[in-house]
Parts: C-alpha cells; sequence; structure tokens
C-alpha cells in the first residue's frame, strides 16, 4: 500500500531471526521447512513441502461472479490456477500491488492454487513440537497453529488443506 507500509514489512521480514528450541533427546524429532511470508503485518508460515514457487509481476485475469477473496487467475505454463488474496480471505482490507507483494503457487493434494501475499520473508527450519495450538476462541481463519519467537512476534502457522477446503 504505503512506501511506509512497505518499509515497515520489509524491516519485520529482516528482522525473521528464528531461534528453534533443540528437540529433547527422547523426542526424535527433524525439524521441517516452512516458507515464512507476511500479510496485514501478520508473519506466516507455510509447510515448505506445499509452495510450488513464487511469482511477481504475473498478470492476473479477473473472473466475473466469483467471490471477492478470489483476486482472478492466472495461466502458469498452461495451467489455469486460481489466485486468493489472503487479506480478503481473512476479513481485512485487500492487498494493491507493490513491489514485494507476490503470488505462492500452492500445490495442495495434487491442486494447485496461488495466494496472493504481501512479501515473502525466508524459509526456516522449525520443530513441530515447538508448535502451539490456537487459542479456542481465536477468531483466526486458516491458521492450525502459532509459534511466539520473542515479546513482540508470533508466527502463524496456515492451513493449507482448510483453505483449499473453503475456496473449493
Amino acid at each position: 500500500m504505503t512506501e511506509e507500509y512497505n518499509e515497515m514489512d520489509m524491516e519485520k521480514s529482516q528482522a525473521l531471526n528464528v531461534e528453534i528450541k533443540e528437540s529433547p533427546d527422547f523426542i526424535k524429532e527433524d525439524a521441517k521447512k516452512f516458507l515464512t511470508f507476511l500479510s496485514d503485518g501478520l508473519t506466516f508460515a507455510i509447510d515448505a513441502t506445499n509452495v510450488g514457487e513464487i511469482i511477481t509481476n504475473y498478470p492476473i485475469t479477473m473472473v466475473p461472479n466469483v467471490p471477492s477473496f478470489i483476486k482472478g487467475i492466472i495461466n502458469l505454463r498452461g495451467q489455469i490456477i486460481p489466485i486468493i488474496d489472503i487479506r480478503e480471505k481473512m476479513h481485512k482490507m485487500p492487498l494493491e500491488e507493490t513491489d514485494t507483494s507476490c503470488i505462492i503457487v500452492l500445490d495442495i493434494n495434487s491442486t494447485s492454487i496461488g495466494i496472493f501475499v504481501d512479501a515473502v520473508s525466508h524459509v526456516v527450519d522449525i520443530y513441530e513440537s515447538n508448535i502451539s495450538p490456537m487459542p479456542p476462541n481465536s477468531s483466526q481463519e486458516l491458521v492450525k497453529g502459532m509459534m511466539s519467537l520473542s515479546k513482540e512476534m508470533v508466527i502463524l502457522f496456515f492451513d493449507c488443506e482448510l483453505l483449499l477446503q473453503d475456496t473449493m
């Protein structure tokens, strides 16, 4: 949106230094890779195994008679992929395209879908045992867990399967 907002997001993105607690010896767990991205000032993480690619500056074709959170479709090497504006899907103000906004193409259960986000941050390794469940009365949609990095920063873990169920 504004340059000030983008600078704030980029600073937050660059400050994302995830310290991972070591997995206790009795838990033989491998860290999983997560792609982090920003949306409306929040940091989200998505399982990297669901990420197909990240696209910037790609033309989106508007489609009539679809919910407002569906930004349109793209033709990516002959494959038609619907694009979801994550902000609108979570009942926030839609995102206007900026220098940092991009599309993350996800492969969820052999279905491709794109999500339009403010910015992509980093790929981080996180032990799933460090992820806490969302509080029972949480109003965060599409989020299946969270992890506190500091007093000021929390990563919300995106639920790809729920996004696919809610969209299709």
